[in-house]
């Protein structure tokens, strides 16, 4: 318990030295490499910050922003892991599917803007587009490689028990692929939140990257920080929340996290 609270200490100090330098460089106008004279400091983000809580604008930003990103990114974990399932079992699926996927996947999900524009009858569906595609392929890839690293022989006792294809996926397969599916759910949610951003800077109506967007426009710097602060925190909050539901699917997995001396913590220690 003391090491828990010890190292939230530590974090929580890291936090308030770089807001703490954050401010000290702000308040002198330092100008070196880097120029702070214009920078706003804390004080002035905190009190725009105060100002936007108020209003009723931040609000309806920060629903419209969750909305599109909770959607975009449960569509793709969806679809990503039952292609990524599909990809990794199925040598015709692979065929199939995997050249298409392969040709669209080092295509930028911002690049799809004028796509998204021409095809979906709304802003606000193509923004959900775009989100969906930001995080579908790394949820497809993660789930795809997890899948292909299980070992063969779990699936040959289930086989040899009696279990069929549909029993081998449901007891073998899925659970055994969990950790590397959650792994591609975080760097998913990650970038989801990249391109959902700046689409909404693009061709949003509302959200919080539009209204960073326009705050930039208006040389309102630090509504700008605002913004990204808040865009930190809701990528923040979210990750932390895929990996919470992780560790409590994967409970019965052995941990080998370590306790900062070089030894395991839990499972098999060294």
């Amino acid at each position: 318990m003391k090491r828990i609270w010890a190292s939230r200490l530590l974090r929580a100090s890291s936090l308030a030295a770089a807001l703490g330098l954050w401010q000290l460089l702000t308040a002198l106008d330092v100008n070196l490499w880097l120029r702070f004279a214009q920078f706003p400091t804390v004080l002035d983000v905190a009190g725009r910050f105060r100002d936007r809580l108020a209003g009723g604008d931040y609000w309806q930003d920060l629903a419209d922003s969750l909305t599109r990103i909770l959607t975009g990114f449960a569509l793709a974990a969806v679809l990503g892991i039952a292609v990524g399932v599909a990809l990794a079992r199925s040598r015709v699926a692979s065929d199939v599917i995997r050249p298409v996927l392969e040709v669209i996947r080092p295509i930028p999900a911002i690049a799809l803007v004028p796509v998204a524009i021409l095809l979906f009858p709304t802003n606000e569906q193509g923004i959900v587009a775009i989100t969906f595609a930001a995080a579908f392929f790394p949820v497809t890839v993660a789930t795809r490689h997890a899948v292909r690293a299980l070992a063969p022989v779990w699936e040959e006792a289930v086989l040899t028990m009696g279990g069929g294809r549909w029993r081998v996926l449901w007891s073998v397969v899925l659970p055994g692929a969990l950790p590397g599916v959650f792994g591609g759910l975080s760097v998913g949610i990650g970038v989801a939140w990249i391109c959902v951003i700046a689409a909404e800077m693009i061709s949003g109506e509302y959200g919080v990257g539009y209204r960073t967007w326009q705050d930039y426009t208006l040389l309102d710097y630090p509504g700008v920080l605002v913004g990204m602060v808040t865009i930190g925190v809701l990528g923040w909050a979210t990750s932390a929340a895929i990996e919470v539901l992780g560790r409590r699917l994967t409970g019965w997995l052995p941990r080998t996290e370590h306790d900062g001396r070089g030894t395991a913590a839990k499972g098999v220690r060294a």
